[in-house]
Order: structure tokens, then C-alpha cells, then sequence
């Protein structure tokens, strides 16, 4: 298990005048502080494209990685710190390692045919 905390919002001002649409702001679905708790699968109101750009560190670290590149980019083993691909309005977040065996706030939905189709 590992829990998600955003630690940075982020607005690259000269990219979006240049390339943003009008109006273009900070990003609108997180802000700093928010957590998240997460093995396997998306926690609800993580944005989906912050999700695929860093669930594989979320499974790696719930399933017993230390460090990650040879130890050569963070310090803390248990930790990463990614962002979301948004080059306009990037969210930085931590990602660690619970110790605990916490549980995740959803049921995985494994047993995706019924008895019947899978007969």
C-alpha cells in the first residue's frame, strides 16, 4: 500500500501563453496536500493522466521495492517523488511505501465473469 500526497502545483506561464488555451490556470483537480492511498489500482479522484504516468511506482513500492535506478535518484528508499505529464501545469507528488498493512479504500473486482461465462 502506498499513500499519494501532492506536495506541488505547478503553472508554466510562458509555455501556455505560447501553447495553452485562453484562460489556462495551475491544474483543476488537485491541490497541494491532497492524499491519496493506493496498491494496483487508480484511487478515485486521482486525475488518470497523473495515474499512468507514475502507477508503476505505486506497484512497485507495494510490493517491496527499496529504491528505484540503481539507487542513484532518491535518498529515502520506500519513496518516489513524480509528476503528472502536464507540461503546462505539472503536480508533483510522493510517493511512499506504508509499513503498515493498510488496506486500500476499495474491493478489487477480480472475478470479472459470472460462473456461467466462465463455464
Amino acid at each position: 500500500m502506498c499513500k499519494i500526497t501532492v506536495l506541488k502545483t505547478m503553472f508554466n506561464e510562458d509555455l501556455a501563453k505560447e501553447y495553452g488555451c485562453k484562460g489556462l490556470g495551475k491544474c483543476p483537480f488537485h491541490r497541494v496536500g491532497d492524499v491519496f492511498y493506493a496498491d494496483y489500482a487508480k484511487p478515485e479522484k486521482l486525475c488518470d493522466e497523473a495515474w499512468k504516468a507514475f502507477y508503476q511506482y505505486v506497484f512497485a513500492l507495494s510490493n517491496g521495492c527499496g529504491t528505484f535506478y540503481q539507487g542513484d535518484w532518491i535518498d529515502r528508499p520506500g519513496v518516489a517523488i513524480c509528476s503528472c505529464n502536464d507540461g503546462l501545469r505539472p503536480v508533483i507528488f510522493r510517493i511512499e511505501r506504508m509499513e503498515d498493512d493498510s488496506k486500500a479504500p476499495y474491493t478489487a473486482n477480480i472475478d470479472l465473469l459470472t460462473d456461467e461465462e466462465q463455464s
